[in-house]
């Protein structure tokens, strides 16, 4: 095994919380529209996009949350672009990004590391 091969996860978390991060920041700034059950499935969107993102640049929880970023990029991929016939790369790679985190986890460089027990 390469030496290196645990930082992996450092680096897919910046990349794959740093694009949620950007899109997530760009919702908020859309504005928020009035209290419907849209607006409950948009303030879903924004945590994971925002506080989830934020979570898995920083380590903690990563599981959790790419999990949850996992199943929305198949939600909207399977709702939204395939049906209306759209690109969907974007989409597709942050899914394999976070499915990629759902099996390494936080990684050695994370802040989550540090609340976990010694084994």
């Amino acid at each position: 095994m390469n030496a290196l091969a645990p930082y992996a996860a450092f680096f897919m978390r910046l990349a794959v919380g740093g694009v949620f991060l950007s899109r997530g920041l760009d919702r908020i700034q859309g504005g928020i529209p009035h209290l419907s059950f849209g607006t409950i499935w948009v303030l879903f969107v924004i945590a994971i996009e925002t506080v989830g993102a934020v979570s898995v640049l920083l380590g903690i929880l990563t599981r959790f949350w790419a999990t949850a970023m996992a199943v929305f990029m198949a939600v909207t991929i399977l709702a939204s672009k395939l049906p209306n016939h759209a690109n969907f790369e974007l989409e597709a790679l942050l899914l394999a990004g976070a499915v990629t985190l759902m099996a390494l986890g936080d990684g050695p460089l994370s802040i989550g590391i540090r609340f976990k027990k010694a084994s």
